[in-house]
C-alpha cells in the first residue's frame, strides 16, 4: 500500500505522461543542462522512482568519490517521504538500497567498450538484474556516435533503459535541430528521450526537447527545487 501510494502520488507519473508513458526498454535519454544547474539531482529523483517500483537499478559515477551519491540518494528518498507526509514510506527503503548498485569509474580511465564490459559483468557475471541505469557525467564531448551506440545496443540487448547527463554550454549555438544542444546534435538520432533543465533562479524547468520521433519543445509542468533537489509539479 505504502509502496504504490508513492508511485501514484509521485510527479514523474506527469513525465511519464508526457513521453507517452515513459522511456521504455532499450531505449536512452538525456538530461542536459550546463553544470551546476541539476542533472544529478534528477538522475537520482528517477532512479529512486524506479526503485520505489521495483526496478533494479545501476548508477555509473564518474565522481572520484561514491559516498555523496550515497548520500543524494537519502536525501531524495526522505524528501520525496517527508513531502508526502508518509512516514511509514521507510518500510521499502531497506529493499531499495538492496536493489541499487553503485559503480565508480575514472573519467579519463574509461571509455565506452569497457563501460558496457563492466555492466554486462554486473548484470549477468553478478546475477544482477537491472532494469534501469543511470550514467551521471557521460563525457559527450570525448566520445562519438559509436561508442553511444555500444550503450544502445547493450540496452536493446539487456532490456534495460539507460538514463545519461550532458553538460553544456551556458549558450550554444549552431545546432541544426532547434532545441538539441550543440553537443548532442551528433548522437540525436539514438536518444530516445531529451530532457533539458532551464534555471528560473528560484526553480529549475524541465523542457522536453525530443520525444522518440518527435520535437515537442514543451514544458514538462514538473520543476526541480534547488533546495530539496526534488522534482515537484509545477503549479
Amino acid at each position: 500500500m505504502v509502496r504504490q501510494e508513492l508511485i501514484r502520488r509521485s510527479p514523474l507519473r506527469i513525465l511519464e505522461k508526457s513521453i507517452r508513458g515513459g522511456l521504455g526498454k532499450g531505449n536512452l535519454a538525456v538530461i542536459a543542462s550546463p553544470k551546476g544547474i541539476g542533472k544529478t539531482a534528477c538522475l537520482v529523483h528517477i532512479a529512486t522512482d524506479g526503485l520505489i517500483q521495483g526496478k533494479h537499478t545501476i548508477h555509473v559515477s564518474f565522481s572520484a568519490r561514491t559516498d555523496h551519491i550515497i548520500s543524494w540518494y537519502e536525501d531524495i528518498f526522505r524528501g520525496i517521504a517527508s513531502k508526502k507526509d508518509m512516514g511509514s514510506a521507510m518500510t521499502v527503503h531497506g529493499e531499495i538500497i538492496r536493489n541499487r548498485v553503485i559503480m565508480n569509474f575514472n573519467q579519463e580511465g574509461v571509455d565506452a567498450g569497457r563501460l558496457v564490459k563492466s555492466l554486462r559483468a554486473m548484470i549477468t557475471g553478478g546475477n544482477f538484474a537491472a532494469e534501469q541505469i543511470v550514467i551521471d557525467g557521460y563525457n559527450f564531448r570525448k566520445s562519438g556516435p559509436d561508442d553511444l551506440r555500444l550503450l544502445k545496443d547493450f540496452a536493446s540487448e539487456t532490456g534495460t533503459s539507460i538514463w545519461l547527463s550532458a553538460t553544456t554550454e551556458s549558450e550554444e549555438t549552431g545546432s541544426p535541430i532547434p532545441g538539441v544542444p550543440e553537443v548532442l546534435t551528433p548522437f540525436i538520432d539514438m536518444i530516445s528521450v531529451l530532457i533539458t533543465l532551464k534555471d528560473k533562479k528560484n526553480h529549475i524547468d524541465l523542457q522536453l526537447v525530443k520525444d522518440h520521433e518527435s520535437y515537442p519543445k514543451e514544458n514538462l509542468h514538473v520543476r526541480l527545487d534547488p533546495r530539496t533537489l526534488l522534482i515537484a509539479e509545477d503549479l
